[in-house]
Protein backbone atom coordinates (compact mmCIF):
# COMPACT_ATOMS: atom_id res chain seq x y z
CA UNK A 1 0.00 0.00 0.00
CA UNK A 2 1.33 3.47 -0.84
CA UNK A 3 2.35 5.65 2.07
CA UNK A 4 -0.53 7.61 3.50
CA UNK A 5 0.17 11.26 4.22
CA UNK A 6 -0.89 12.81 7.50
CA UNK A 7 -3.64 14.76 5.77
CA UNK A 8 -4.89 11.63 3.99
CA UNK A 9 -4.83 9.69 7.26
CA UNK A 10 -6.89 12.38 8.96
CA UNK A 11 -9.42 12.35 6.15
CA UNK A 12 -9.69 8.56 6.21
CA UNK A 13 -10.03 8.62 10.00
CA UNK A 14 -12.82 11.21 9.75
CA UNK A 15 -14.67 9.16 7.11
CA UNK A 16 -14.21 5.92 9.06
CA UNK A 17 -15.38 7.40 12.35
CA UNK A 18 -18.55 9.07 11.13
CA UNK A 19 -19.62 6.42 8.64
CA UNK A 20 -19.22 3.85 11.43
CA UNK A 21 -21.00 5.89 14.09
CA UNK A 22 -23.93 6.72 11.82
CA UNK A 23 -24.56 3.06 11.04
CA UNK A 24 -23.42 1.15 14.14
CA UNK A 25 -26.72 0.89 16.02
CA UNK A 26 -28.59 -0.17 12.87
CA UNK A 27 -25.86 -2.64 11.96
CA UNK A 28 -26.06 -4.14 15.44
CA UNK A 29 -29.80 -4.59 14.89
CA UNK A 30 -29.10 -6.32 11.57
CA UNK A 31 -26.41 -8.58 13.08
CA UNK A 32 -28.60 -9.62 16.02
CA UNK A 33 -31.69 -10.28 13.91
CA UNK A 34 -29.60 -11.92 11.20
CA UNK A 35 -28.42 -14.72 13.50
CA UNK A 36 -31.76 -16.54 13.78
CA UNK A 37 -32.57 -15.78 10.15
CA UNK A 38 -29.50 -17.78 9.07
CA UNK A 39 -31.37 -20.84 10.38
CA UNK A 40 -34.84 -19.73 9.36
CA UNK A 41 -35.49 -22.92 7.35
CA UNK A 42 -34.65 -25.13 10.31
CA UNK A 43 -36.55 -22.95 12.79
CA UNK A 44 -39.62 -22.76 10.55
CA UNK A 45 -39.62 -26.54 10.12
CA UNK A 46 -39.41 -27.04 13.90
CA UNK A 47 -42.21 -24.55 14.56
CA UNK A 48 -44.46 -25.99 11.85
CA UNK A 49 -44.46 -29.44 13.46
CA UNK A 50 -45.67 -30.96 10.19
CA UNK A 51 -44.43 -34.41 9.10
CA UNK A 52 -41.95 -34.22 6.24
CA UNK A 53 -42.90 -35.67 2.88
CA UNK A 54 -40.72 -38.57 1.73
CA UNK A 55 -38.14 -37.53 -0.84
CA UNK A 56 -38.72 -38.56 -4.43
CA UNK A 57 -36.24 -40.99 -5.90
CA UNK A 58 -34.45 -39.69 -9.03
CA UNK A 59 -36.58 -40.43 -12.06
CA UNK A 60 -39.55 -41.57 -9.99
CA UNK A 61 -42.96 -40.85 -11.55
CA UNK A 62 -44.98 -37.99 -10.13
CA UNK A 63 -48.66 -37.20 -10.08
CA UNK A 64 -50.02 -35.51 -13.19
CA UNK A 65 -50.34 -31.74 -12.85
CA UNK A 66 -53.63 -31.83 -14.77
CA UNK A 67 -55.06 -34.22 -12.20
CA UNK A 68 -53.92 -32.02 -9.29
CA UNK A 69 -55.47 -28.97 -10.97
CA UNK A 70 -58.75 -30.82 -11.47
CA UNK A 71 -58.81 -31.95 -7.84
CA UNK A 72 -58.11 -28.40 -6.62
CA UNK A 73 -60.94 -26.96 -8.71
CA UNK A 74 -63.30 -29.67 -7.53
CA UNK A 75 -62.43 -28.89 -3.90
CA UNK A 76 -63.04 -25.16 -4.43
CA UNK A 77 -66.08 -24.73 -6.69
CA UNK A 78 -66.28 -21.38 -8.44
CA UNK A 79 -62.53 -20.77 -8.25
CA UNK A 80 -59.91 -20.62 -10.98
CA UNK A 81 -56.28 -21.64 -10.71
CA UNK A 82 -53.89 -18.71 -10.54
CA UNK A 83 -50.55 -20.51 -10.26
CA UNK A 84 -48.68 -23.71 -9.43
CA UNK A 85 -45.48 -23.51 -7.41
CA UNK A 86 -42.99 -26.35 -7.07
CA UNK A 87 -41.74 -26.16 -3.48
CA UNK A 88 -37.92 -26.25 -3.23
CA UNK A 89 -37.68 -27.80 0.23
CA UNK A 90 -40.27 -30.56 -0.25
CA UNK A 91 -41.61 -32.76 -3.09
CA UNK A 92 -44.86 -30.84 -3.15
CA UNK A 93 -46.87 -28.48 -5.32
CA UNK A 94 -48.48 -25.30 -4.00
CA UNK A 95 -51.72 -24.55 -5.85
CA UNK A 96 -53.00 -21.00 -5.59
CA UNK A 97 -56.62 -20.41 -6.56
CA UNK A 98 -58.49 -17.17 -7.00
CA UNK A 99 -62.12 -16.74 -5.98
CA UNK A 100 -64.43 -13.80 -6.51
CA UNK A 101 -63.25 -10.74 -4.64
CA UNK A 102 -60.15 -8.62 -4.39
CA UNK A 103 -56.76 -8.85 -2.68
CA UNK A 104 -55.52 -11.57 -0.36
CA UNK A 105 -59.05 -12.47 0.75
CA UNK A 106 -59.74 -13.79 -2.75
CA UNK A 107 -56.81 -16.24 -2.70
CA UNK A 108 -56.89 -19.86 -1.57
CA UNK A 109 -53.83 -22.11 -1.20
CA UNK A 110 -53.48 -25.87 -1.02
CA UNK A 111 -50.40 -28.10 -1.07
CA UNK A 112 -50.39 -31.43 -2.91
CA UNK A 113 -47.76 -34.16 -2.61
CA UNK A 114 -46.06 -34.74 -5.96
CA UNK A 115 -45.60 -38.42 -5.15
CA UNK A 116 -49.27 -39.31 -5.33
CA UNK A 117 -51.19 -36.04 -5.77
CA UNK A 118 -52.89 -36.19 -2.38
CA UNK A 119 -53.58 -32.92 -0.54
CA UNK A 120 -51.39 -32.31 2.50
CA UNK A 121 -51.91 -29.88 5.36
CA UNK A 122 -50.41 -26.42 4.98
CA UNK A 123 -49.16 -24.72 8.15
CA UNK A 124 -51.02 -21.47 8.81
CA UNK A 125 -49.02 -18.35 7.97
CA UNK A 126 -47.17 -16.94 10.98
CA UNK A 127 -47.81 -13.23 10.47
CA UNK A 128 -47.15 -12.32 14.09
CA UNK A 129 -44.79 -15.04 15.36
CA UNK A 130 -41.31 -14.44 16.71
CA UNK A 131 -39.55 -15.31 13.43
CA UNK A 132 -41.82 -13.00 11.47
CA UNK A 133 -41.08 -10.15 13.90
CA UNK A 134 -37.34 -10.80 13.51
CA UNK A 135 -37.64 -10.93 9.73
CA UNK A 136 -39.53 -7.64 9.57
CA UNK A 137 -37.01 -5.95 11.87
CA UNK A 138 -34.19 -7.20 9.65
CA UNK A 139 -35.78 -6.23 6.34
CA UNK A 140 -37.79 -3.05 6.88
CA UNK A 141 -38.24 -2.35 10.63
CA UNK A 142 -42.02 -2.34 10.03
CA UNK A 143 -41.59 0.78 7.88
CA UNK A 144 -42.25 -0.72 4.45
CA UNK A 145 -40.12 0.19 1.46
CA UNK A 146 -38.80 3.31 3.21
CA UNK A 147 -37.41 1.20 6.05
CA UNK A 148 -35.87 -1.27 3.60
CA UNK A 149 -34.14 1.49 1.64
CA UNK A 150 -32.92 3.07 4.90
CA UNK A 151 -31.28 -0.21 5.94
CA UNK A 152 -29.79 -0.44 2.46
CA UNK A 153 -28.28 3.01 3.01
CA UNK A 154 -26.76 1.73 6.26
CA UNK A 155 -25.19 -1.01 4.16
CA UNK A 156 -23.63 1.67 1.96
CA UNK A 157 -22.20 3.34 5.06
CA UNK A 158 -20.77 -0.02 6.14
CA UNK A 159 -18.98 -0.33 2.81
CA UNK A 160 -17.56 3.20 3.27
CA UNK A 161 -16.43 2.31 6.81
CA UNK A 162 -14.75 -0.88 5.58
CA UNK A 163 -12.90 0.83 2.74
CA UNK A 164 -11.70 3.64 5.03
CA UNK A 165 -10.74 1.08 7.67
CA UNK A 166 -8.58 -0.79 5.15
CA UNK A 167 -6.90 2.50 4.20
CA UNK A 168 -6.12 3.17 7.86
CA UNK A 169 -5.04 -0.35 8.80
CA UNK A 170 -2.06 -0.61 6.42
CA UNK A 171 -0.08 2.36 7.77
CA UNK A 172 -1.18 1.55 11.34
CA UNK A 173 0.30 -1.96 11.20
CA UNK A 174 3.41 -1.12 9.13
CA UNK A 175 5.64 -1.32 12.21
CA UNK A 176 3.86 -4.26 13.84
CA UNK A 177 3.40 -7.90 12.80
CA UNK A 178 0.01 -8.68 11.32
CA UNK A 179 -2.57 -9.44 14.00
CA UNK A 180 -0.48 -8.12 16.89
CA UNK A 181 -2.34 -7.68 20.18
CA UNK A 182 -0.21 -5.55 22.51
CA UNK A 183 -1.03 -7.40 25.71
CA UNK A 184 1.39 -5.41 27.84
CA UNK A 185 -0.35 -2.13 27.06
CA UNK A 186 -3.52 -0.57 28.40
CA UNK A 187 -7.00 -2.07 28.11
CA UNK A 188 -7.90 0.55 25.54
CA UNK A 189 -4.92 -0.27 23.32
CA UNK A 190 -5.64 -3.98 23.56
CA UNK A 191 -9.25 -3.38 22.56
CA UNK A 192 -8.08 -1.16 19.70
CA UNK A 193 -5.82 -3.98 18.50
CA UNK A 194 -8.65 -6.51 18.79
CA UNK A 195 -11.02 -4.15 16.95
CA UNK A 196 -8.51 -3.65 14.13
CA UNK A 197 -7.49 -7.31 13.87
CA UNK A 198 -10.98 -8.83 13.94
CA UNK A 199 -12.23 -6.12 11.60
CA UNK A 200 -9.55 -6.73 8.98
CA UNK A 201 -9.96 -10.53 9.20
CA UNK A 202 -13.69 -10.41 8.46
CA UNK A 203 -13.54 -7.47 6.03
CA UNK A 204 -14.10 -9.64 2.95
CA UNK A 205 -17.13 -11.32 4.56
CA UNK A 206 -18.50 -7.97 5.72
CA UNK A 207 -18.18 -6.61 2.19
CA UNK A 208 -20.08 -9.62 0.83
CA UNK A 209 -22.86 -9.25 3.41
CA UNK A 210 -23.03 -5.48 2.96
CA UNK A 211 -23.17 -5.60 -0.84
CA UNK A 212 -25.74 -8.41 -0.93
CA UNK A 213 -27.77 -6.57 1.70
CA UNK A 214 -27.74 -3.43 -0.44
CA UNK A 215 -28.91 -5.43 -3.45
CA UNK A 216 -31.61 -7.15 -1.39
CA UNK A 217 -32.92 -3.78 -0.19
CA UNK A 218 -33.67 -2.98 -3.85
CA UNK A 219 -35.75 -6.16 -4.30
CA UNK A 220 -39.15 -4.49 -4.70
CA UNK A 221 -38.03 -1.72 -7.11
CA UNK A 222 -35.97 -4.14 -9.21
CA UNK A 223 -38.72 -6.77 -9.33
CA UNK A 224 -41.30 -4.14 -10.27
CA UNK A 225 -39.01 -2.76 -13.01
CA UNK A 226 -38.49 -6.22 -14.47
CA UNK A 227 -42.20 -7.08 -14.31
CA UNK A 228 -43.28 -3.76 -15.85
CA UNK A 229 -40.65 -3.67 -18.59
CA UNK A 230 -38.82 -6.85 -19.68
CA UNK A 231 -41.60 -9.29 -18.75
CA UNK A 232 -44.31 -6.96 -20.03
CA UNK A 233 -42.45 -6.56 -23.35
CA UNK A 234 -42.07 -10.34 -23.63
CA UNK A 235 -45.79 -10.84 -23.03
CA UNK A 236 -46.83 -8.03 -25.39
CA UNK A 237 -44.69 -9.41 -28.21
CA UNK A 238 -46.39 -12.80 -27.81
CA UNK A 239 -50.02 -11.63 -27.79
CA UNK A 240 -52.39 -13.07 -30.32
CA UNK A 241 -52.98 -10.73 -33.19
CA UNK A 242 -56.66 -11.63 -33.44
CA UNK A 243 -57.19 -11.26 -29.65
CA UNK A 244 -59.50 -14.27 -29.82
CA UNK A 245 -60.35 -15.62 -26.35
CA UNK A 246 -59.16 -19.08 -25.36
CA UNK A 247 -61.87 -21.66 -25.93
CA UNK A 248 -60.33 -24.38 -23.74
CA UNK A 249 -57.15 -24.59 -21.69
CA UNK A 250 -54.66 -27.13 -22.90
CA UNK A 251 -52.70 -29.60 -20.77
CA UNK A 252 -50.47 -28.08 -18.08
CA UNK A 253 -48.28 -31.19 -18.14
CA UNK A 254 -47.75 -30.82 -21.89
CA UNK A 255 -46.90 -27.12 -21.53
CA UNK A 256 -44.29 -27.82 -18.85
CA UNK A 257 -42.72 -30.68 -20.84
CA UNK A 258 -42.52 -28.47 -23.95
CA UNK A 259 -40.56 -25.87 -22.03
CA UNK A 260 -38.30 -28.44 -20.35
CA UNK A 261 -37.38 -29.92 -23.74
CA UNK A 262 -36.37 -26.45 -24.92
CA UNK A 263 -34.15 -25.90 -21.84
CA UNK A 264 -32.29 -29.13 -20.99
CA UNK A 265 -30.80 -29.37 -17.52
CA UNK A 266 -33.45 -27.19 -15.89
CA UNK A 267 -36.54 -28.02 -13.85
CA UNK A 268 -39.95 -26.48 -13.39
CA UNK A 269 -40.24 -23.80 -10.71
CA UNK A 270 -43.72 -22.32 -11.24
CA UNK A 271 -46.57 -22.13 -13.71
CA UNK A 272 -48.80 -19.05 -13.97
CA UNK A 273 -52.15 -19.51 -15.65
CA UNK A 274 -53.68 -17.18 -18.27
CA UNK A 275 -54.89 -13.95 -16.70
CA UNK A 276 -52.55 -14.06 -13.69
CA UNK A 277 -50.14 -11.30 -12.75
CA UNK A 278 -47.12 -12.92 -14.46
CA UNK A 279 -48.82 -14.14 -17.61
CA UNK A 280 -51.16 -12.95 -20.36
CA UNK A 281 -54.78 -13.85 -21.13
CA UNK A 282 -53.52 -16.37 -23.70
CA UNK A 283 -50.48 -18.12 -22.23
CA UNK A 284 -49.13 -20.34 -19.53
CA UNK A 285 -46.04 -18.61 -18.10
CA UNK A 286 -43.63 -21.37 -17.07
CA UNK A 287 -40.67 -20.38 -14.90
CA UNK A 288 -37.74 -22.80 -14.89
CA UNK A 289 -34.96 -23.16 -12.30
CA UNK A 290 -31.42 -24.43 -12.64
CA UNK A 291 -30.59 -27.86 -11.25
CA UNK A 292 -27.48 -26.79 -9.27
CA UNK A 293 -27.61 -25.10 -5.83
CA UNK A 294 -26.63 -21.75 -7.36
CA UNK A 295 -28.64 -22.26 -10.55
CA UNK A 296 -31.77 -23.10 -8.57
CA UNK A 297 -31.87 -19.44 -7.51
CA UNK A 298 -32.14 -18.26 -11.10
CA UNK A 299 -35.33 -18.30 -13.17
CA UNK A 300 -35.94 -18.53 -16.90
CA UNK A 301 -39.45 -17.47 -17.99
CA UNK A 302 -41.19 -18.99 -21.00
CA UNK A 303 -44.61 -18.49 -22.59
CA UNK A 304 -46.66 -21.38 -23.94
CA UNK A 305 -49.88 -20.90 -25.89
CA UNK A 306 -52.49 -22.10 -23.40
CA UNK A 307 -54.72 -23.51 -26.14
CA UNK A 308 -52.32 -25.06 -28.67
CA UNK A 309 -49.42 -25.87 -26.31
CA UNK A 310 -46.86 -24.25 -28.64
CA UNK A 311 -43.78 -22.58 -27.15
CA UNK A 312 -44.09 -18.88 -27.96
CA UNK A 313 -41.19 -17.19 -26.17
CA UNK A 314 -38.34 -17.92 -23.75
CA UNK A 315 -35.60 -15.66 -22.46
CA UNK A 316 -33.18 -15.22 -19.58
CA UNK A 317 -33.84 -12.74 -16.83
CA UNK A 318 -31.82 -9.50 -17.01
CA UNK A 319 -28.50 -9.30 -15.18
CA UNK A 320 -29.82 -7.16 -12.32
CA UNK A 321 -32.57 -9.66 -11.48
CA UNK A 322 -30.05 -12.53 -11.59
CA UNK A 323 -27.79 -10.55 -9.22
CA UNK A 324 -30.77 -10.03 -6.91
CA UNK A 325 -31.72 -13.71 -6.81
CA UNK A 326 -28.13 -14.83 -6.23
CA UNK A 327 -27.54 -12.28 -3.48
CA UNK A 328 -30.50 -13.33 -1.34
CA UNK A 329 -29.22 -16.78 -0.25
CA UNK A 330 -25.58 -15.62 -0.15
CA UNK A 331 -26.54 -12.91 2.35
CA UNK A 332 -27.57 -15.64 4.85
CA UNK A 333 -25.03 -18.30 3.87
CA UNK A 334 -27.82 -20.43 2.41
CA UNK A 335 -25.78 -22.21 -0.29
CA UNK A 336 -23.88 -25.10 1.30
CA UNK A 337 -26.02 -26.41 4.11
CA UNK A 338 -25.29 -26.39 7.83
CA UNK A 339 -21.45 -26.03 7.71
CA UNK A 340 -21.61 -22.70 5.85
CA UNK A 341 -24.38 -21.49 8.15
CA UNK A 342 -22.21 -22.21 11.18
CA UNK A 343 -19.41 -20.20 9.61
CA UNK A 344 -21.87 -17.36 8.99
CA UNK A 345 -22.89 -17.42 12.66
CA UNK A 346 -19.27 -17.16 13.82
CA UNK A 347 -18.57 -14.31 11.42
CA UNK A 348 -21.76 -12.55 12.54
CA UNK A 349 -20.61 -12.81 16.16
CA UNK A 350 -17.20 -11.40 15.14
CA UNK A 351 -18.97 -8.48 13.45
CA UNK A 352 -20.80 -7.73 16.71
CA UNK A 353 -17.42 -7.68 18.50
CA UNK A 354 -16.11 -5.14 15.97
CA UNK A 355 -19.20 -2.91 16.30
CA UNK A 356 -19.27 -2.96 20.11
CA UNK A 357 -15.51 -2.39 20.43
CA UNK A 358 -15.74 0.48 17.97
CA UNK A 359 -18.41 2.12 20.11
CA UNK A 360 -16.27 1.62 23.21
CA UNK A 361 -13.21 3.18 21.57
CA UNK A 362 -15.16 6.16 20.29
CA UNK A 363 -16.79 6.71 23.69
CA UNK A 364 -13.43 6.53 25.45
CA UNK A 365 -11.85 8.97 22.99
CA UNK A 366 -14.86 11.29 23.25
CA UNK A 367 -14.61 11.40 27.06
CA UNK A 368 -10.86 11.96 26.92
CA UNK A 369 -11.22 14.84 24.47
CA UNK A 370 -13.97 16.41 26.59
CA UNK A 371 -11.88 16.30 29.73
CA UNK A 372 -8.86 17.66 27.85
CA UNK A 373 -10.86 20.70 26.73
CA UNK A 374 -11.82 21.28 30.35
CA UNK A 375 -8.21 20.91 31.54
CA UNK A 376 -8.92 17.61 33.31
CA UNK A 377 -6.75 14.53 32.81
CA UNK A 378 -8.74 11.33 32.36
CA UNK A 379 -6.75 8.38 33.76
CA UNK A 380 -6.76 5.52 31.25
CA UNK A 381 -7.19 1.93 32.41
CA UNK A 382 -4.12 0.35 33.99
CA UNK A 383 -2.37 3.73 34.17
CA UNK A 384 -1.35 3.65 30.48
CA UNK A 385 -1.51 6.43 27.94
CA UNK A 386 -4.63 6.63 25.78
CA UNK A 387 -4.06 5.84 22.08
CA UNK A 388 -5.20 8.09 19.27
CA UNK A 389 -7.98 6.47 17.26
Amino acid sequence: MAATSGWDARRWAFVHKWSSLAATLWLLLLCLTGMPLIFHHEIDAALDGQPELPALAPGAPTAALDRIVADALAAHPGSRVDSLGFMQDAPALLVTLRTSGEGAAAMRRQVYALQDGRPVSLPPPRSDGAMEVIRRLHTDMYAGLGGTLFLGAMGVLLVVALVSGIALYGPFMRKLPFGSIRRGRSTVIRRLDVHNFVGIVITAWLLVVALTGIINSLHDPLAAHWRNHQLADMIDSARRLDHAPIRQLGSVDAAVQTVLRAAPGMKAGAVFFPGSAFSSPYHYAVFLRGATPAGSRLLKPALVDAETGALVAMEDMPWYVRALFLSQPLHFGDYAGLPLKMIWILLDAAAIVVLVSGLYLWRRKHLADGHARQGVTLPPPAGRSFPHH
